[in-house]
């Protein structure tokens, strides 16, 4: 069993940061594509940000210049620094990872339970 478990979540005030990790853990041969999606009140679920298994990285444009993804391999966790945060950006983050485990030679999207990022005006 594959599980992405998220941690950083929390309220800041507006032009503050915080910083989103995403361990995966369990039986994992393999992860290629990671990413963070968010999902804020009343709206619906939106991508911000994926890198590759070699660190090439994209994000949404709304996050451009605030936003940085990346990811260390060794221990199978991506990461979104988030800085100059504004109240828009409120919503909880989810991970996703394209992830192959034992016993199966396909990669599947797993996502993670999600974390709620509060930026106060």
């Amino acid at each position: 069993q594959v599980q992405l478990v998220e941690s950083g979540g929390g309220l800041v005030q507006t032009g503050g940061s915080l910083r989103l990790s995403c361990t995966a853990t369990g039986s994992i041969v393999s992860i290629n594509d990671m990413g963070w999606y968010r999902q804020g009140p009343g709206k619906e679920r939106e991508w911000v940000a994926s890198i590759t298994r070699g660190s090439i990285q994209d994000t949404a444009d709304f996050v451009k210049g605030r936003f940085t993804i990346s990811r260390d391999n060794a221990k199978n966790t991506v990461y979104l620094q988030m800085d100059v945060l504004k109240p828009d950006d409120t919503a909880v983050y989810y991970c996703t990872g394209r992830i192959r485990h034992l016993g199966t030679d396909l990669h599947i999207t797993y996502w993670g339970q999600g974390t709620q990022v509060t930026v106060s005006s």
